[in-house]
């Protein structure tokens, strides 16, 4: 049974429950009060196989948007056909459209009180991208280490007064700001302006242990789509030692080279279910097989997919053997693989030359340009 809803945008705050549903069908529909795209999260027939029944729920989330455009081309005739001496005389067709845009939200990470990143992300999975985030951080080492969670949406001028009026949120305001008692007409102004972005927060409750390595390192991160160092500063910070996730403390994981055909299997899933790709063609996606089931995790950001996957491995306590990404395989993402212990990361583009002799030094395995017809392994000859 599938589950459908026509939906609308929450007016006022909304804490979206922290059991959010990760893998289901994904559905469209079209609200034309706020003209946003909604991906449904609903329970398609298999739901069992993917998720177990506490963290099956619907949350609500714009992760499209349509936007009026205009396109302007060459209609292709046999009049018109790169011919470059009519290129001056040719007449531009132009058409009006309503592409769907992604969106890209800044999600705000607060660990026991304290401000420590901001990410641009997809509004999506952000149960899941907040333990990745953790554990690509060093700030955890098991998912039982985070003991709560909230996701509060700021949909409107409202919420933004009750979040910089909240004494617990306070570390949210610039602590360089000479004067944080803002003047109520700059707050206006400020609070203006946050309405451009799609904002959540997410409120996270680590224990003591864990609090003391926040302490350690805390820092202001600006994370940018695209990027998943911008901010760090240090070099030892931006480069660490991985000795201690080598992959040979991997057991009970499959660390034989991935097949071609087992990976064109992968592919070819992936392409049919990244929905918010086909709608926008402005995200990326990172997919695993476990039980011969496909999990896949959509964002803007392709180091914070690989995040929500390894999230949902941590919550999971799941053991995988292969991660493909939509994406170039750079540093970062070999950085998480790493931590992760996962033994082989794939790319349907191709890694960078760091990307390669780190995960050789650490024995990851490495493939990419994953085609119709092939794949190219860089490193677990």
């Amino acid at each position: 049974m599938q589950i459908q809803a026509w939906l609308t945008l929450p007016s006022n705050r909304q804490l979206i429950n922290k059991r959010a549903m990760m893998i289901a069908e994904n559905n469209v529909e079209y609200d034309p009060a706020y003209s946003d795209r909604l991906l449904v999260d609903s329970v398609a027939n298999n739901a069992s196989a993917q998720t177990s029944p506490q963290t099956i729920e619907s949350a609500v989330a714009p992760l499209a948007r349509y936007h009026l455009a205009h396109q302007h081309y060459y209609p292709l005739d046999s009049e018109s056909s790169h011919d470059m001496v009519s290129a001056d005389t040719r007449r531009v067709n132009i058409e009006y459209q309503h592409p769907s845009l992604a969106v890209e939200a800044a999600v705000a990470i607060v660990i026991n009180g304290i401000h420590y990143a901001v990410l641009m992300a997809s509004p999506h999975q952000l149960e899941y991208l907040a333990v990745g985030f953790l554990f690509s951080e060093g700030l955890i080492q098991h998912s039982y280490e985070l003991l709560d969670w909230d996701v509060i949406p700021l949909n409107d001028i409202t919420d933004y007064q009750q979040l910089f009026h909240d004494p617990s949120t306070q570390s949210l305001i610039d602590d360089n700001s000479p004067d944080k008692n803002i003047e109520s007409s700059a707050l206006a102004q400020d609070l203006t302006q946050l309405q451009d972005y799609d904002i959540y927060l997410v409120n996270l409750t680590i224990s003591q242990r864990c609090h003391q390595r926040i302490q350690a390192q805390r820092r202001q991160l600006a994370g940018r789509t695209g990027c998943g160092m911008c901010g760090i500063t240090g070099l030892t910070q931006a480069l660490p030692d991985l000795s201690a996730y080598h992959r040979h403390d991997i057991q009970q994981v499959d660390t034989s080279r991935p097949s071609l055909d087992y990976l064109l299997n992968i592919r070819q899933q992936v392409d049919v279910m990244q929905h918010t790709h086909q709608l926008t063609g402005a995200v990326h996606a990172a997919a695993t097989l476990h039980k011969q089931q496909l999990y896949l995790f959509e964002d803007v950001g392709r180091h914070n997919a690989l995040d929500k996957l390894i999230g949902w491995q941590l919550r999971h306590n799941i053991k995988i053997s292969c991660v493909v990404m939509t994406s170039r395989l750079s540093i970062e993402l070999v950085q998480k693989s790493i931590r992760g212990r996962i033994p082989w990361l794939v790319g349907m583009s191709a890694p960078t030359s760091t990307a390669v002799r780190v995960a050789e030094r650490y024995s990851l395995g490495l493939a990419g340009f994953l085609r119709d017809d092939r794949v190219t392994y860089y490193t677990g000859h």
